[in-house]
């Protein structure tokens, strides 16, 4: 289906960093895009827009605190948006009206999620089973919403049926902007990304695109844009191995790319310093503190070493002094050398014991893919 003029995007979009060349977001990410990570992210380089972890909407819920706190007190000097998942209209209307009370940029709605706990609610990305009902939700949604009304999806279930009905209803339902992650639900993150229906989502919808789907580096951020013609880049994943891939990739967009900043591993010790101050909690316990870090360095690990060998020693570290002695011991011994654009090849962000799950399309950093 062709898009439809008069069904044109509602509300232009903020404006990004630099005007007229293409946008950047940092994907929401369920346990990973709260206030502490988001500031540590902004000061390496911020994206254009942030997302929220998604408020999880059913009868008797309420808008998280914590996650409220990521708008509220956002000092990144960039717009976020409030993201949602659930199925009841009814109470999505009731949240996406609470949450206009705060200083949002607009609302998004998940349809992505493929972890099967969610799915499996008929929630995220299972509801790309039922066009019908996501038609009724954008409708309801786009109603309630003045201003910017943003949708995440995957591009379908266990298949792409539904995909051009689901596009049809963003034309008709006026959305704002349409973040793409070019893999089924089923497909997790085990297949290649299926840029081309990111690209013939482009070419259906009246909203702008954003490209989201194993973004490694603004080296192919750029192809990916070159190949699919959308607004920008989604990255989530490949921020928390490399904050700086926000600035990289502005620096790729613009006139000199041969100028993109190549941080050292000293560098990254810095990094791992300034998230491991920020993630600090009164009365967090100092073992979990440091099982919290390890889900962030098991991506940071990718670009370090090509033999994994710091991801086996920090592994295996049960206090904040053996973490760093880690870290030290691999990042400062040889700290002018050039962190990895990309991950090293075989070297995986979790152990081979761990299931394979969701983490982008704001799923639980609890459960780490490579």
């Amino acid at each position: 289906m062709k898009p439809d003029p008069a069904a044109a995007p509602a509300t232009k979009l903020p404006p990004g960093h630099i005007p007229a060349t293409p946008l950047s977001a940092l994907a929401p990410m369920q346990d990973v895009t709260d206030l502490a990570f988001m500031r540590v992210i902004a000061h390496y380089g911020a994206p254009d827009y942030f997302f929220t972890e998604f408020f999880r909407v059913h009868a008797q819920s309420q808008p998280e605190k914590h996650i409220l706190r990521s708008i509220d007190e956002n000092t990144t000097g960039r717009p976020i948006f409030a993201q949602m998942i659930g199925e009841d209209i009814t109470h999505l209307v009731r949240t996406a009206t609470a949450l206009l009370q705060h200083p949002v940029a607009g609302i998004d709605l998940n349809l992505g999620c493929p972890a099967p706990k969610v799915y499996k609610k008929n929630v995220g990305g299972g509801l790309l089973r039922e066009p019908g009902k996501i038609d009724e939700i954008l409708g309801a949604l786009r109603a309630c919403v003045p201003g910017l009304f943003t949708v995440k999806m995957r591009i379908g279930f266990d298949d792409t049926v539904n995909f051009d009905r689901i596009l049809a209803s963003v034309n008709h339902h006026r959305v704002d902007l349409l973040s793409v992650h070019g893999r089924t639900v089923k497909e997790m993150y085990r297949s290649e990304v299926h840029y081309d229906a990111i690209g013939h989502a482009v070419s259906q919808v009246r909203c702008p695109v954003l490209a989201n789907g194993n973004i490694v580096s603004a080296a192919r951020a750029a192809t990916v844009l070159n190949d699919t013609r959308a607004a920008g880049v989604m990255i989530g994943r490949h921020a928390i191995r490399n904050p700086w891939i926000f600035r990289q990739c502005r620096e790729a967009f613009g006139e000199n790319p041969a100028a993109i900043f190549r941080p050292t591993l000293g560098d990254v010790r810095e990094y791992i310093e300034r998230l491991y101050r920020a993630t600090s909690v009164p009365g967090l316990l100092e073992r979990l503190h440091v099982n919290k870090m390890k889900k962030y360095l098991n991506f940071v690990g990718q670009g370090v070493d090509p033999a994994g060998a710091f991801l086996h020693d920090m592994r295996r570290t049960e206090s904040e002094a053996a973490l760093f002695e880690v870290c030290d011991r691999h990042l400062l011994a040889d700290p002018t050398r050039e962190f990895a654009a990309e991950p090293y090849p075989g070297v995986i962000a979790r152990p081979n014991c761990e299931t394979p799950s969701g983490l982008a399309d704001g799923c639980s950093l609890e459960t780490i893919v490579a």
